[in-house]
């Protein structure tokens, strides 16, 4: 998956060199992810982190401040006002670093399950898998589970797949699911996996 994804250019691969490799950074990116595509994601981060580059830096900016910055990612207004809060928690809970425990991360304003599994996987090098829409789209057309949301398929595969695996497969699915397991009308015909893969819920192919 990452080797076809990397040859067609999957844009989330382009995230570390577009805004870095530390625990913020990784946290901002990915509390902006959400529903967002990973090229307006990049701009967005980018800004913010160029005005913003810690948590004291951040919670100096207003709340508009931070809307104007990460502006179009989807949900804008509501990101904003969990970011603000969250630099202020960060400071006051954390001596301004970002935590390397679920339970802390999960603590901060904004950050759910998802965002705090790819922090640890990305930030701190933790053997876990953090679960998108990607992740749970192509678990499901494999077969490697049959659930109805992502916290159900992230229970699973953290508890199947084999820790050398875990912390490369968050990123390994969402380039794979940017470039050739799409939502809607994945291409089937040029996917090296299409052998064996039962493509499960699969109406429409190319």
């Amino acid at each position: 998956m990452q080797r076809e994804s990397s040859r067609r250019g999957a844009p989330v691969l382009s995230v570390e060199s577009a805004i870095g490799r530390g625990p913020f950074a990784i946290l901002i990116f990915t509390a902006l992810s959400a529903r967002t595509r990973d090229e307006t994601t990049i701009k967005a981060g980018r800004r913010l982190l160029s005005r913003a580059p810690t948590p004291q830096k951040l919670s100096r900016l207003t709340i508009p401040q931070i809307q104007k910055l990460i502006y179009p990612v989807g949900f804008y207004k509501t990101k904003a006002r969990h970011l603000h809060p969250l630099s202020l928690a960060l400071i006051r809970d954390f001596k301004g670093k970002v935590p390397s425990t679920f339970e802390s991360l999960i603590s901060l304003p904004g950050v759910g399950m998802k965002t705090a599994n790819i922090v640890l996987a990305s930030a701190f090098g933790k053997a876990i898998i953090g679960v998108d829409t990607h992740v749970h789209r192509i678990s499901n057309r494999l077969g490697w589970v049959k659930t109805k949301s992502p916290e159900e398929t992230s229970a699973i595969l953290n508890r199947t797949i084999p820790n050398r695996y875990k912390r490369k497969l968050n990123m390994s699915m969402v380039a794979f699911g940017q470039t050739v397991c799409t939502p809607l009308r994945p291409f089937c015909s040029e996917c090296p996996l299409t052998r064996g893969c039962p493509k499960i819920g699969v109406s429409k192919r190319r």
